[in-house]
């Protein structure tokens, strides 16, 4: 059975890609306590003990305002942890799947990005994201960098819960309407990278499904289809939770506003919107609209 080895299993992208390929792989979950991607003296210990066929990189610095005055620990496991986490996956021979972001990009761009198009990341973490895909890159290494969006799920920190709870504080938020991107669950990226491994739908991952995506390496565009602002994204969790009867509180007013109206120390892309077709021309395979996702996501919460 091919051997994984998850590294950020304690997050919300890391638990659902553990939960998705137990059965289907030998899978070594490790958190930060066990695998911490700002120690490199960790990481080889980590992967050595792992001997895996495939890594999934899940772990990174996402505190995007922090980064701002925190830039070294940002740097540490963002840029140099997948340097290292690549280099010692590059020796043992095992394929390193590592997740990016559409930080990476300035926004200024209309149309959804393209992989070849001009990075100019706007924020310390988007830097530091890009430093680790060139880092992976330049490893050598048999990869997948996969850049995604707006991540969410059913448990962690993320924007889903951030807006019930304050709406469950206050009577009106007031939210920025001016960004665009896909919302994108991480059922949907675990699901994602098990299709990528799985090669015919055999059921478990095979040697022939790993070897077959290391030979399509590279950088791809991985989030949902279709798109949306900050401001759709928040009426469409009220809506959803409401339908699905997972709300105890009355809804608050949402009052759509401009990003200058809410300023923050990392300046945000005005456009993350990513073409998804080199992914599904290579692979076969596309992530759902971000409103299935949202569906999958709500009903999943717990309790």
């Amino acid at each position: 059975m091919i051997r994984v080895l998850v590294t950020g299993a304690g997050g919300q992208v890391g638990a659902e890609v553990v939960r998705e390929l137990s059965g289907r792989a030998e899978v070594v979950a490790r958190e930060r306590a066990q695998l911490d991607l700002g120690d490199p003296a960790s990481i080889r210990a980590g992967v050595r003990e792992a001997r895996a066929d495939v890594i999934v990189n899940c772990a990174a610095y996402t505190a995007v305002d922090r980064a701002e005055t925190d830039r070294e620990a940002a740097h540490a496991v963002n840029a140099t942890g997948p340097g290292a986490l690549a280099e010692e996956a590059r020796a043992s021979g095992a394929l390193l799947v590592h997740f990016s972001t559409d930080y990476v990009y300035d926004g200024s761009k209309r149309a959804p990005y393209l992989e070849t198009d001009a990075v100019g990341p706007l924020s310390a973490y988007g830097e530091t994201k890009l430093e680790g895909e060139r880092a992976v890159a330049d490893s050598g290494v048999k990869h997948l960098v996969l850049r995604t969006s707006w991540v969410y799920g059913p448990r962690g920190r993320n924007f889903l819960f951030t807006m019930v709870r304050l709406g469950r504080e206050r009577p009106e938020l007031r939210v920025v309407n001016d960004q665009r991107g896909a919302p994108t669950s991480s059922r949907a990226l675990a699901r994602l990278v098990r299709e990528l491994l799985e090669r015919g739908g055999a059921g478990s991952l095979t040697r022939k499904g790993v070897d077959h995506a290391a030979s399509l390496g590279g950088i791809y565009h991985a989030t949902a289809a279709g798109e949306t602002t900050w401001f759709g994204f928040a009426q469409a969790i009220f809506d959803e939770m409401l339908r699905q009867r997972r709300l105890d509180f009355t809804p608050p007013r949402l009052v759509p506003i401009a990003t200058r109206e809410y300023p923050t120390p990392a300046q945000r892309p005005a456009n993350s919107v990513l073409s998804n077709d080199k992914l599904r021309d290579a692979f076969g395979v596309a992530i759902p609209d971000w409103r299935r996702g949202l569906e999958e996501v709500v009903s999943a919460i717990p309790g």
